[in-house]
């Protein structure tokens, strides 16, 4: 239930909700009551899915962005526009910083990245991010 909770809270700190995933993955690690392993890695595929689900909202954002539930204003996604545009798909290794993060993710996915690229980059930031997390708590 512990590694379901972690994935949950990691998913939802890259779509929506402006969640810290690292306090919640930093104090189970301290516990020392969990495999440490398996709070990383369900802790990184969550907020990886989770920035999968941005990227799959800016493919289809045209069609969504009247909506009232739509997770991302128009300054955030100005911001995230011009970084990617400066940076290119490099900018996604920088996913895992918070505001300008999830905000990227969903542009990358505005503009069409391909999707191979979008992941790869994105897992190596989100992995290296909770390893070094990892590597503080244990």
């Amino acid at each position: 239930m512990v590694y379901l909770s972690i994935f949950f809270v990691s998913f939802l700190a890259a779509t929506i909700l402006p969640f810290s995933s690292e306090v919640g993955l930093a104090s189970l690690l301290s516990l020392g009551i969990h495999n440490n392993i398996l709070l990383l890695i369900f802790a990184s595929f969550g907020n990886i899915l989770g920035s999968c689900i941005n990227w799959l909202l800016g493919i289809y954002s045209r069609k969504l962005e009247k909506k009232k539930w739509f997770p991302f204003d128009k300054k955030k996604i100005v911001t995230a526009s011009s970084w990617f545009e400066k940076y290119g798909k490099w900018s996604l290794l920088f996913s895992w910083v918070p505001i300008v993060g999830d905000p990227i993710t969903f542009v990358a996915g505005t503009m069409k990245t391909n999707f191979i690229i979008f992941l790869l980059l994105v897992s190596i930031g989100k992995i290296l991010r909770y390893f070094f997390v990892f590597t503080v708590f244990i």
